[in-house]
């Protein structure tokens, strides 16, 4: 981009993400063409200035760099397929959910098809595109996020390469994604629990944020165990979360809430206490997760005995 002139930008997929990501462009100012299998989701983008391409190997000709944001990697090569030989000389970025294999597979698709191809991911709500703290990752060609790093930084300000490795932001979204949904039914569970007592799910919202303020602080030490391998110095070892467990049954008495969800969860803590971590912090339970290989602690013990 040099002075005034703003890269033209194509936006595949108008979901609730998608629309979000051609508003940010039209913002910037940025020429965008906008292409979606539901014609009429176009409709509020074309009144803010947007180009709607029928086609969509019009869509992808219209623009030097592609970004599609469809569920899967899967249904962005469908929708691409009509492309034809457009996608030649393009620079496509994908903004999906999908497994590392898929991305490699996307990566190699892409390829064969003259285009250079960036995977990204989007770590925030449409409604924070845009915003100076808003997280996106991407891995594969440097050279394309170099070229475009100052127009992929319109959807959001903490915008990072992790690597030329077509499938890292896949990896990285899998592997933090992981955390939401036991964090969600988590808060999900005492809000139906303080609502069997005649609270509402609002008065524990203060507290809970305190919590989740506490385990971001302890993601560090956490993180230093579990590459160091030494799980010792446990400040909450895998036995004193076991003991907690214990506690689940009389709260799913007490207040009709279901709490089974949780059963596999102690079952994770009782297979690690098997493995000799009673004693050890709960970041102990990565090398019970683990499904073979040679980890960390595991050549420690080794070398322990």
């Amino acid at each position: 981009m040099t002075g005034n002139i703003r890269t033209p930008v194509t936006v595949i997929g108008l979901g609730s993400m998608g629309r979000a990501l051609a508003e940010a462009f039209l913002d910037a100012g940025h020429p965008t063409t906008v292409w979606n299998r539901t014609p009429e989701k176009a409709g509020p983008l074309v009144a803010r200035g947007a180009v709607q391409a029928r086609r969509v190997e019009h869509a992808v000709a219209a623009s030097p760099l592609v970004v599609t944001c469809l569920t899967t990697f899967e249904d962005t090569r469908q929708a691409l397929e009509g492309a034809g030989g457009a996608l030649r000389g393009r620079d496509l970025v994908t903004l999906n959910s999908g497994s590392p294999a898929d991305a490699r597979e996307t990566a190699a698709w892409a390829a064969a098809r003259g285009a250079r191809f960036l995977a990204g991911a989007v770590k925030n709500v449409p409604s924070a595109v845009g915003a100076p703290d808003t997280l996106l990752y991407y891995g594969g060609d440097r050279g394309v996020f170099e070229e475009h790093v100052t127009t992929l930084r319109v959807l959001g300000g903490d915008t990072v390469h992790l690597g030329d490795e077509t499938d890292l932001a896949a990896l990285y979204e899998m592997a933090v994604g992981a955390m939401l949904l036991p964090a969600l039914v988590g808060f999900f569970q005492g809000a139906a629990a303080v609502q069997a007592r005649g609270l509402p799910a609002s008065s524990m919202v203060g507290f809970a944020g305190k919590w989740l303020d506490m385990i971001k602080s302890l993601l560090p030490v956490y993180a230093e165990e579990i590459d160091s391998g030494d799980y010792t110095d446990a400040a909450s070892s895998v036995n004193l979360f076991l003991a907690g467990a214990a506690h689940d049954e009389d709260l799913a008495d007490e207040t009709h809430v279901d709490t089974s969800w949780v059963a596999p969860l102690n079952a994770l803590l009782e297979r690690a206490v098997e493995a000799g971590h009673g004693e050890h912090s709960i970041a102990a339970l990565t090398e019970v997760l683990r499904l073979g290989g040679n980890a960390p602690e595991q050549r420690k013990l080794t070398a322990d005995h």
